[in-house]
């Protein structure tokens, strides 16, 4: 059924609609959260190439500065979130994989007045689009919405595929999660600064600000900024998960499906999260280095939730320590509870990626004892992009991945995890996919070689 514009909302077909949890922490201006005594800096922040450490240990530098340059154009580089002493450079636990990865530690100079390193004055209508991509790419910025690609790649469009319209995604559809929310509330000067750069570097003469209807407040503090030719609109969606991913938010603004295998830029659109837009508005002018973020802190057993401004590197614990975590045990998140990542380690450090700090009791958590598989369809009814999870799942047991991938099409699921979330049986599903995936990717290597 085509959902486009059902009702008088634009929406999608399929999806759910869970609670959402975000009364916690949506009214709660963003604060700066105090800097750790210690912060771990991991070298991997994209998903491209860790960037190469420049520092040795002893060295002393200082806030925003240049530790380690970008690996190739697929990377991106590191700067200091803090003023201090490199203590070392050594292998730390990864939390999503549970793998080592290098990180630079960082031992917090807590006299200094913590002040960012700024570089000459630069505007962006005087660049080419080759500058800007440079330029970005010098900012170390990633998609801030959780994918973590390296912004500049995705202005660096393919040469066939014109880009008329950017999409700027503000529908947050994570339960719990609020950063966006205050983001677009509290950073509109440099939202539209970043929109302006993205559309001159791809050539977009349009933008279109979408955001679920649950934040009204939203449109009204933006209406005032548009521009009076209409080039740039805010529109409404229905408030629905996944209504904050790319393909979903295209066809509910636009009425247009990206096609399978797909980028968006090759029906024109290129889309970017307000997080990603307002970070990149923020810090482009001045040649800063992403050195911070803002994170939605929050779940149970919280006496100070909020949103907060955090350094890339802070550990877990310092975050639970200020936030006055009162519990004795609970489930770290990064991220939501949809799509977010376990934390097994309480010294993990907060990443560019790292949106928000979910602290889930154990009686908030699902069930998992997990039943066979009733053939109720339900996951059949939820998946947004009409695949067939029950099917998948079942191949997934039976470890036949390529067949996930050749005839089910597994590469198209992006693991929004609307099929465990409506399971009876409690089955894994989204984790299924997740492994088959990358014992995929590690079998293509293998043939590579």
């Amino acid at each position: 059924m085509n959902l486009f514009n059902f009702f008088g909302k634009k929406t999608f077909s399929h999806g759910i609609h869970p609670e959402g949890f975000k009364e916690e922490t949506h009214d709660h201006q963003t604060r700066r959260l105090p800097f750790a005594e210690q912060l771990t800096l991991p070298l991997s922040q994209s998903v491209g190439k860790p960037p190469i450490p420049i520092v040795h240990i002893g060295q002393q530098v200082q806030r925003g500065e240049l530790i380690a340059k970008a690996n190739g154009f697929m990377s991106v580089p590191l700067h200091a979130s803090v003023s201090g002493t490199i203590k070392k450079i050594d292998l730390v636990p990864n939390a999503a994989t549970g793998d080592k990865e290098k990180a630079i530690i960082i031992n917090t100079a807590l006299s200094s007045p913590q002040t960012s390193i700024q570089g000459t004055y630069q505007e962006f209508e005087q660049l080419s689009r080759d500058e800007l991509i440079q330029s970005v790419q010098d900012i170390g910025l990633v998609g801030l919405g959780g994918a973590a690609f390296p912004a500049h790649v995705k202005m660096n469009t393919p040469k066939d595929h014109h880009v008329h319209t950017l999409i700027v995604n503000g529908c947050e559809c994570e339960p719990f999660m609020t950063t966006d929310h205050r983001i677009m509330l509290e950073q509109i000067e440099y939202l539209f600064r970043g929109m302006g750069i993205i559309m001159k570097a791809v050539g977009a003469k349009k933008a279109i600000i979408g955001i679920e209807d649950n934040k009204l407040n939203v449109i009204e503090a933006i209406k005032p900024h548009l521009p009076k030719d209409g080039h740039i609109t805010i529109e409404a969606v229905a408030t629905k998960y996944p209504q904050g991913a790319g393909k979903m938010l295209v066809y509910s603004l636009m009425g247009i499906e990206i096609p399978s295998g797909h980028r968006s830029t090759s029906i024109g659109v290129i889309i970017y999260n307000v997080a990603t837009l307002a970070s990149l508005g923020e810090l482009f002018p001045y040649r800063q280095g992403m050195i911070e973020r803002v994170i939605t802190i929050t779940g149970d057993n919280l006496n100070k939730p909020g949103n907060y401004l955090v350094p890339i590197g802070t550990p877990l614990s310092h975050i639970l320590k200020y936030a006055e975590f009162t519990g004795n045990e609970a489930e770290l998140i990064l991220g939501g509870p949809m799509m977010g990542i376990p934390a097994g380690f309480l010294n993990t450090p907060v990443k560019k990626s790292t949106g928000t700090v979910l602290v889930l009791d154990k009686r908030s958590s699902k069930d998992s004892d997990i039943s066979p598989c009733i053939k109720c369809s339900m996951c059949l009814q939820a998946c947004p992009i009409n695949l067939n999870p029950s099917e998948l799942g079942l191949l997934a047991t039976k470890r036949k991945y390529d067949v996930m991938e050749d005839q089910y099409h597994l590469k198209d699921c992006f693991e929004c995890g609307c099929c465990s979330y409506v399971c009876p049986s409690n089955i894994p599903l989204v984790q299924y996919f997740r492994i088959a995936k990358t014992l995929n990717r590690e079998r293509y290597k293998q043939e590579e070689t």
